[in-house]
């Protein structure tokens, strides 16, 4: 076990009383502090947020949460990553043991108004889908009656499942678990027919099996799954940093504003909007109680979304997962962000 992930098994309640200290000025107690701390995976979801041997993370969600350090601290660096099984993330979030989550969490009505939580956008739209042994046979849904389906215990996707299955009068055995990696070990030992999750996740999660080539993710999506970050509610200040964060990566991709070009275009370009993001013009920046250049920090550090999404989860990385749903609007997609004005 790595120190980092010690930490985020023991060491949640040591930062408690620090997190808490802020509320309400969550933005100030985070600066305080001098780092971020995000609440992710454990560690094992590819593309998303994943933890090697060395002890570095990666993924789109640990990407998002650098470019948040970057933005409040000039700092992609500036964030410690605390490791959560599902059934604990929410509580950390409510405890104050950490800042914000970024951990596959999908936005869901009770999330936002029972939980007290607020979602600062979406950074990825999902939809769930069925990860089966091609050996089966099985091609559609249909084929799955009478099947058994492993599935994570308290989330989203398992009352999709009973939803779906009771609606269209079809007959399955749940085998309940609590994490990803259990899953995946039911579904390789032949203890469950079908494994259910995000699409996004079993595409990343395809490539742990022992044998990836021996599995298929049917086509078929029975529930719309947006992820995004959430944070409390306790702190407008934050939800706001959080969620233009979000959005400058979308804008930058929009505006042709890259990691390589970021620099030039914040001294050269006239395109007003730019201007205004860049810190050229403006005091966007101090409006958010940031510095005006902090756009720039960000996309310096990580890229603009279209380069997070290809070197996690697209076709610069080892899942290949197309764009989908998660390209720009203007290209069909459905990622749209406000403007800077």
């Amino acid at each position: 076990m790595t120190k980092t992930m010690l930490w985020g098994i023991v060491g949640l309640s040591v930062v408690a009383t620090s997190a808490l200290a802020g509320e309400g000025d969550r933005v100030k107690a985070i600066k305080d502090r001098g780092e971020l701390i995000c609440g992710t995976s454990t560690g094992t979801t590819i593309g998303l947020s994943t933890l090697d041997a060395s002890g570095k993370w990666a993924g789109l969600e640990v990407d998002y949460c650098r470019a948040v350090a970057a933005a409040m601290f000039g700092d992609p660096e500036k964030v410690k990553f605390a490791p959560l099984e599902f059934k604990n993330a929410f509580a950390a979030l409510q405890s104050g043991s950490v800042d914000m989550l970024a951990r596959a969490a999908a936005w869901t009505y009770t999330r936002d108004t029972e939980m007290k939580f607020d979602y600062a956008g979406v950074y990825m739209y999902d939809g769930q889908g069925f990860l089966v042994k091609k050996s089966l046979g099985v091609t559609k849904l249909a084929d799955l009656n009478g099947a058994s389906i492993c599935v994570s215990a308290g989330t989203t996707t398992e009352l999709n499942l009973s939803d779906y299955f009771r609606t269209n009068k079809l007959e399955y055995t749940p085998i309940v678990t609590n994490s990803r990696e259990q899953n995946l070990a039911n579904l390789e030992a032949g203890r469950c027919d079908a494994y259910t999750n995000e699409r996004g996740g079993l595409a990343a999660s395809r490539l742990g099996l022992s044998a990836p080539d021996d599995y298929v993710i049917l086509d078929e999506i029975i529930a719309k799954e947006p992820l995004g970050p959430i944070v409390q509610q306790d702190d407008p200040a934050f939800r706001d940093v959080a969620a233009w964060t979000l959005f400058t990566l979308i804008n930058s991709e929009e505006k042709g504003i890259t990691s390589k070009n970021v620099a030039e275009m914040a001294s050269s370009s006239e395109n007003p909007e730019i201007q205004r993001m860049l810190g050229k013009t403006g005091d966007f920046g101090a409006k958010l109680g940031l510095a005006n250049d902090w756009v720039v920090k960000v996309i310096s550090s990580v890229g603009n979304y279209g380069e997070i999404f290809d070197r996690n989860l697209g076709a610069g990385s080892p899942v290949k997962l197309a764009r989908g749903q998660n390209e720009l609007w203007s290209k069909g997609g459905l990622l749209y962000a406000p403007p800077v004005r």
